[in-house]
Parts: C-alpha cells; sequence; structure tokens
C-alpha cells in the first residue's frame, strides 16, 4: 500500500485502486467535500504528474478521455482548488508523494494499461438523489429526470413557466460553466426538440443562471455529473450525430434537430410567449426582445 495523508485529502493505493479521500480541513473547498472519496480503477488512469514549487508541491492524476463522467460534465473547468484529482502536498513530504506516483506508474506499465479514450465510463459519478442550490433556483435529479424550481430572484418569464422536468431519455447532452465570481455561469440541459439553449442563461428556462455564491454554485456539477454518468457515452454516438467536420470523432458535439423539428418548437414557444404576453406576465419590451432572441436562434 502506497498512501500519502495531507491537510488537503489523502491518496492511498493498492496496487489496482486509487482512492481519494477529500480533507476535511477548512481549506478543502466545499465541493471536493460534497462530492466525497473516488475510486479511480487503474484502468482509468493516463498517468500521474508530480509538481514542484519553492514551498509546497503537488501531485496530479491523469485520467484517460472518456472515462469520468465529471470530467466528461465539467469539461475540464474546476478550478484548481476544486479539482478531486490534485493533491497539494507539504515540501518536507514530496518523497512520499514521489513513492506513490512511482508505484502508480510501475503498475501501469505493468498492466500495460491502454491510453487511448475509453469506450464507457470507469468511475459511476454521484450517486442520486442529487439536489442542489443555486443563485437561480433548484435543481435536483433522481437518475431518470432532471427538475428544475425556480428562486424568487429567477427572471420573470422562467418563473413564469413554473417548474422544469426534463425525462432523461430527452436530454442529449449538459453543458456547465461555473462561476468564477467576476463572471457568471450557467448549468443547460440540451434536449433535441429545443431551440432555447441559444437563449441567454438568464432567459433559458433549461438553464440555471449562476451568478451568486461561487461556492456554492459550484455544487451544481454533481447534478451536471450524475446526468452526464446516466447518459449513452460519447463513444456510442454515430457519425450521423456528430457535426461532420471528422465522422470519427465520437466525441464531437451532436446535431439539432432537423428543420422541419425546429420549426414545429419554434411555434410552439412562440405560443408559449404570446400566451405570456396576453395574460400579462411578459410586457411589450419582454415579448419583443425573448420573441427576436427566439427567432435568432432558429
Amino acid at each position: 500500500m502506497a498512501e500519502i495523508i495531507q491537510r488537503d485529502g489523502t491518496w492511498a493505493f493498492d496496487g489496482s485502486t486509487v482512492r481519494i479521500t477529500p480533507g476535511l480541513h477548512r481549506s478543502v473547498p466545499l465541493f471536493r467535500q460534497t462530492y466525497g472519496e473516488i475510486a479511480v480503477p487503474l484502468e482509468a488512469v493516463a498517468g500521474v504528474v508530480l509538481e514542484t514549487e519553492r514551498r509546497r508541491g503537488r501531485i496530479r492524476l491523469r485520467l484517460r478521455e472518456g472515462a469520468d463522467p465529471l470530467l466528461q460534465a465539467t469539461g475540464g473547468r474546476l478550478p484548481d482548488a476544486a479539482d478531486p484529482y490534485r493533491l497539494t502536498v507539504a515540501v518536507d513530504r514530496m518523497g512520499v508523494a514521489e513513492y506513490v506516483a512511482e508505484e502508480i506508474r510501475r503498475a501501469l506499465l505493468l498492466d500495460r494499461t491502454p491510453k487511448e479514450p475509453a469506450k464507457a465510463y470507469l468511475l459511476p459519478g454521484p450517486p442520486v438523489p442529487v439536489s442542489v442550490r443555486s443563485s437561480d433556483g433548484t435543481v435536483s435529479f433522481d437518475g431518470t429526470q432532471v427538475r428544475i424550481d425556480w428562486a424568487d430572484t429567477s427572471e420573470r418569464l422562467k418563473r413564469a413557466t413554473g417548474p422544469r422536468i426534463i425525462d432523461l431519455g430527452h436530454l442529449v447532452r449538459v453543458e456547465w460553466l461555473p462561476n468564477s465570481g467576476y463572471e457568471g455561469g450557467f448549468l443547460r440541459f440540451v434536449t433535441r426538440e429545443t431551440v432555447f439553449p441559444k437563449l441567454p442563461p438568464e432567459k433559458d428556462p433549461y438553464a440555471l443562471d449562476l451568478w451568486g455564491s461561487a461556492r456554492r454554485d459550484l455544487l451544481t456539477a454533481l447534478v451536471a455529473t450524475a446526468v452526464t454518468a446516466r447518459l449513452p457515452h460519447p463513444s456510442t454516438r454515430t457519425a450521423t450525430e456528430t457535426d461532420g467536420s471528422d465522422p470519427n470523432d465520437a466525441y464531437a458535439p451532436v446535431l439539432p434537430p432537423s428543420s422541419s423539428d425546429h420549426h414545429d418548437v419554434l411555434l410552439r414557444r412562440l405560443r408559449e410567449l404570446g400566451r405570456l404576453h396576453r395574460d400579462g406576465v411578459l410586457t411589450d419590451e419582454e415579448f419583443a426582445r425573448t420573441k427576436a432572441v427566439v427567432l435568432r436562434g432558429f
């Protein structure tokens, strides 16, 4: 057993699994503490890197592309401090970190772990049900449905449409961008039947606009990961489902619906906006502005 214990957390390697446990110190980000312990099978590991600075060092685990739903959902946009595959190491413990890294490298060589993208997720992601309260509302996922309940501070158009419920079978992918504290982020659920991904997050009833506490809003990545883990793996997408630039690129974005599907959805959205306008929920200016955005998206 190769193990290193630091204030930031603990890494333990038994020859087949790297077990990562977040530290309990208040300096450990809320996201890592909430995500909890991660058991990384050796077959999901692409490599391990040591970084040394003047007063401290770091050990980083690099995973195979497509092996982890967390990395797939967040697209490498997690802040460094919230990255569970990064451990800050005191300078006087760098020798132990080097030993752990060398043991992982040796096991990778002996097992001849493949380096190409994984064809299925090798980590499970967060358990369900999972629910997170963000600046724009509460988003929940029970394994079959996503539900968004808007906050009192959400855009009036969102509140007027009521809670948003999306069946897992209707989802194509999840898009996530963190709130940096200086710029807002979003959590967006993309389906084949909606043109609303073209709307800005604050008006998109399929998206949470993340503009409040960066620490709290970061937890929306838990829902993004739980949903991503239960969607078809990117490698299962066929050439006709990609953007057409490279038929061998299984990780390319999925094409939007056909023109006829778009037309039907457009009419439904315009009728919905018209009803909200007639009911007095949307002002003339809000109706005209939102209608223009929907038409541009089409």
